[in-house]
């Protein structure tokens, strides 16, 4: 069992290398072990190119050798027609007489089709190895397709004295009021490129004036979200400078211009339902809600989060704007450097 838990340790750490890169798929790693040595190996590098187990089969020297090996791969197979062949059929093309799958394939299309298939051609398939950690490092892609909304990430920064921001009159207004250091933002940047959007709310935009933009990691921007019922926010601001995919929840119109997308809602006790059911509509997986007060204490209320981030600075204010009462059982701790980062799941 050692063995094999290896070689599956391997495939989980090639399938960390497309964290960013490959949403809305998941994550895949693979190896093929040829008389317990490793003759191939791959991971999904990029949403619509070759998955983890084509780029692994390619890999292989000596072809020949995999009509003698075992394949192991975090997520089963995939049995349609996507915008690459299923994988499925390569395996039972290339002649392959072992395949160990971390975790069942939630995706309707999917969801066991690719381990019959496997199984039906004679292939001898075994489902679970490491399936809690397979299934960890596509909890955003487990999340959208068992409970059909994106995963949330609640996230805000706050005093040693549990202020999220100073009181502000409209001429301190255009730039965030910084608590925490460089290491801390670094991780908040690291954050940003492995989600799919990043949301803020009206007063957020308006008195930090965030570009919600990747600067200071390697990667992506996230797609960016503002909640702006009755559209006053001014365009002069960052969020609608056209440089990156933007949603504006609001409770006027429907329209669409270069980069920049509105989306009616009703502004009510129920814009987190609101708004998750619309992302998910959009094929967004996992969202970063960063702000302000009244929109993070929403989503706390409502149940609709996954993971709460609360990054700890070491500045007092001694008033202003407190910051919202995480939940209880902390999952994870971090120091940034004179930071700390407190880490929450829900368990519901």
């Amino acid at each position: 069992m050692f063995l094999t838990e290896k070689f599956m340790q391997r495939s989980l750490e090639l399938a960390k290398k497309g964290a960013g890169y490959v949403s809305p798929n998941p994550m895949v790693g693979c190896v093929i072990v040829h008389q317990g040595q490793i003759i191939g190996e791959g991971y999904h590098e990029k949403y619509g190119e070759n998955h983890a187990e084509v780029n692994a089969i390619n890999s292989v020297i000596n072809q020949e050798l995999l009509k003698e090996s075992v394949l192991y791969v975090t997520l089963e197979p995939c049995a349609h027609y996507g915008l690459t062949p299923p994988c499925s059929n390569l395996i039972i093309e290339k002649m392959i007489p072992k395949v160990v799958v971390g975790t069942i394939d939630p995706f309707d299309e999917v969801a066991g089709k690719g381990i019959d298939m496997m199984k039906n051609a004679g292939i001898d398939v075994q489902v679970g190895l490491l399936e809690r950690e397979c299934r960890e490092i596509n909890k955003r892609f487990f999340t959208f397709h068992e409970k059909k909304r994106p995963y949330i990430f609640l996230k805000w920064a706050q005093t040693a004295d549990g202020f999220i921001d100073m009181e502000r009159d409209a001429e301190l207004y255009g730039q965030p009021t910084w608590i925490t250091g460089i290491e801390a933002l670094i991780r908040v940047h690291r954050m940003r490129v492995e989600e799919d959007a990043i949301m803020v709310g009206t007063k957020t935009a308006l008195k930090d004036n965030p570009s919600l933009t990747v600067r200071h990691v390697k990667g992506k921007n996230p797609v960016r979200i503002v909640l702006d019922n009755h559209l006053r926010l001014p365009h002069s601001l960052k969020v609608f400078d056209n440089t990156t995919p933007t949603l504006i929840f609001n409770s006027l119109k429907n329209t669409s211009t270069e980069n920049l997308k509105f989306i009616k809602i009703i502004f009510n006790n129920r814009v987190p339902q609101q708004v998750i059911k619309e992302l998910y509509q959009l094929n967004i997986q996992s969202v970063i809600i960063e702000g302000g007060k009244q929109l993070l204490e929403s989503f706390l209320e409502s149940g609709i989060w996954d993971e709460t981030y609360v990054f700890v600075g070491d500045k007092e204010f001694h008033s202003g704007v407190s910051a919202p009462q995480p939940p209880e059982k902390l999952y994870h701790f971090e120091q940034l450097g004179k930071d700390e980062l407190y880490i929450f799941r829900n368990s519901n």
